[in-house]
């Protein structure tokens, strides 16, 4: 049976603003997927779930799992704070069980639970500021080319929308808010109203209200949510307050109005109106001076388009009946390497390499005896095709499993290479929660250093020696836990290949081995140790 996915959106953070639907959904779900820091902030509704949180830019593994889960028949929140469709997760999960070919009918359930946006939470502490038209601009260029949020803020700018600001600011992307600024001050007063509010209905709240011209003068960061007022907003006893419109029909200091109910909506009583106050019944045609044919009305989708060459700056129109099919250019990317022992590149080889990558490409030499290129192509069968020919091994990127052998002494000590063209053969690039290595020793010495690898796998006296969860960097750093030795030859594919589908089932995303390892305890029958070492820091002295 298969589960459900609950998209929740959970508001700004405080349980006031969540919800009664967000609270349920999260009682009902077996396990709960999100961010850490969301995680954190409704902890205290949590009771017997599974918790799987990860770091930033993990969403896409987030989403992969949260299906994964629902299809095994469990019911999965996915947690956002503000609303989940507003730069949150919803979208991404649908595109997710897109590519999986889901379908409503007959797919994993799919509930969408809308909460608090971000623009809406930090207004209605700013007072009124997006009580007329709104737009939300995300300055995060990390999916989303820059050239086109600049496009995006100019013609919000210039149409006098009310601009709420979302991720304006990193500790890397400091330009952004600096070059929004600078489009908007084209168009807008410099004392146009700002408000920033940062981390709001949270423990940490802090509300700003400036002005355009010296909101930069302020603290701004990821938190930062920034509302920027259009040319009516005006601001009263620290409020910002945009009209909606009223004063131009009604009075609003007495309570008799000028004008009667009936004759409000008349069209002479609305002369800023499409039909420019015309009285009711008149029509005006518009006849072309030079040949006295009536003139047809644009079509909505026709002023749509003129909006979009408007927006985009084309120098050509863009047509509704035309349509131009440009072939799609990506960036190919993926590791090459002369083969599972052979370390030896021939001329053939890197004639057809240099071939391929071009003047556009990149080639990158890793210290795995691959080489990692990143090609611009529409066309990337012609490449494999290429280097395949010339005898090149070709693997994914990624979080996919790869290995790692030595070149067993340039074939000298062969008796176990077969094993290790096996194990690639089967299990290379297949994806997994993080990318794994497994290092492969033709003998004892173990010289290409197979023990620090996330599997290492060691051919000594005729048979295998198996190391598991090494951690390759940081302070902690540590060689992997030897868990067996003399396992069979016939058997080491085996074994492998079950620790390898094991993790690929049941780890969390962005998990590596070694922290699986140390979460579950046991990989089939062997039982994990702490293999952490214990080091003292010393002080370091002053200055350092």
């Amino acid at each position: 049976m298969l589960g459900k996915l609950l998209v929740i959106g959970f508001g700004p953070g405080s349980f006031d603003h969540m919800t009664n639907r967000a609270l349920t959904a999260i009682q009902e779900s077996h396990c709960i997927i999100g961010y850490k820091t969301y995680v954190d902030l409704i902890k205290g509704l949590l009771t017997d779930q599974e918790i799987i949180s990860t770091g930033m830019s993990e969403e896409v593994s987030r989403a992969q799992a949260a299906v994964r889960l629902a299809e095994e028949g469990k019911t999965v929140a996915v947690i956002s704070s503000g609303d989940a469709g507003v730069y949150g997760m919803a979208g991404l999960v649908y595109e997710v069980l897109i590519e999986k070919g889901w379908s409503e009918a007959t797919g994993v359930s799919v509930e969408v639970i809308p909460g608090v946006s971000a623009s809406n939470s930090c207004a209605s502490l700013l007072g009124a500021p997006i009580m007329h038209d709104a737009c939300t601009i995300s300055l995060s260029d990390h999916l989303t080319p820059w050239t086109l949020i600049e496009k995006r803020i100019d013609a919000a700018a210039q149409a006098d929308f009310v601009i709420s600001l979302y991720n304006p600011k990193s500790g890397r992307r400091t330009r952004q808010i600096q070059e929004a600024q600078r489009i908007l001050l084209e168009y807008r007063s410099p004392q146009t109203p700002v408000g920033l509010v940062k981390s709001a209905f949270r423990e940490r709240q802090h509300v700003v209200i400036t002005d355009l011209e010296n909101m930069l003068d302020h603290d701004i960061g990821m938190l930062t949510t920034v509302v920027i007022g259009n040319s009516s907003t005006f601001l009263y006893d620290e409020k910002m307050i945009t009209p909606r419109g009223y004063q131009r029909k009604y009075t609003l200091d007495t309570t008799e109005q000028r004008l009667k109910p009936h004759e409000r909506l008349r069209n002479e009583n609305e002369p800023w109106a499409l039909h420019q106050g015309k009285k009711d019944g008149e029509r005006e045609i518009e006849v072309s001076a030079t040949t006295e044919e009536l003139v047809p009305e644009e079509t909505s989708l026709e002023l749509a388009l003129e909006a979009l060459n408007k927006v985009r700056g084309d120098s050509n129109k863009i047509q509704h009946t035309t349509t131009v099919h440009h072939p799609v250019v990506s960036v190919f990317e993926f590791a090459i390497s002369p083969g599972v022992a052979n370390k030896h590149f021939t001329p053939k080889q890197m004639i057809t390499l240099a071939e391929v990558v071009g003047d556009e490409g990149k080639m990158e030499y890793t210290p795995h005896h691959q080489i990692h290129l990143r090609i611009p192509t529409s066309q990337p069968e012609i490449i494999t095709e290429k280097l395949t020919e010339a005898g090149f091994i070709l693997e994914p990127l990624g979080d996919v499993f790869q290995l790692k052998a030595c070149d067993f002494c340039d074939g000298e000590k062969k008796d176990s290479i077969t094993y290790a063209e096996e194990i690639h053969e089967k299990l290379s690039g297949l994806e997994l929660p993080k990318e794994l290595k497994v290092g492969f020793n033709g003998c004892g010495m173990a010289c290409y250093g197979a023990v620090n690898d996330d599997i290492g796998v060691i051919f000594r006296k005729g048979k295998f020696d198996l190391f598991l969860g090494a951690k390759t960097v940081g302070r902690t750093a540590h060689a992997g836990q030897p868990v067996a030795e003399g396992i069979e030859p016939d058997q080491i594919v085996d074994v492998i290949e079950k620790i390898i589908y094991e993790y690929k089932e049941k780890g969390h995303p962005n998990e590596r081995l070694f922290k699986y390892f140390k979460r579950v305890g046991k990989i089939r029958n062997y039982t994990y140790k702490d293999m952490t070492p214990k080091i003292e820091i010393e002080p370091a002295p002053c200055g350092d």
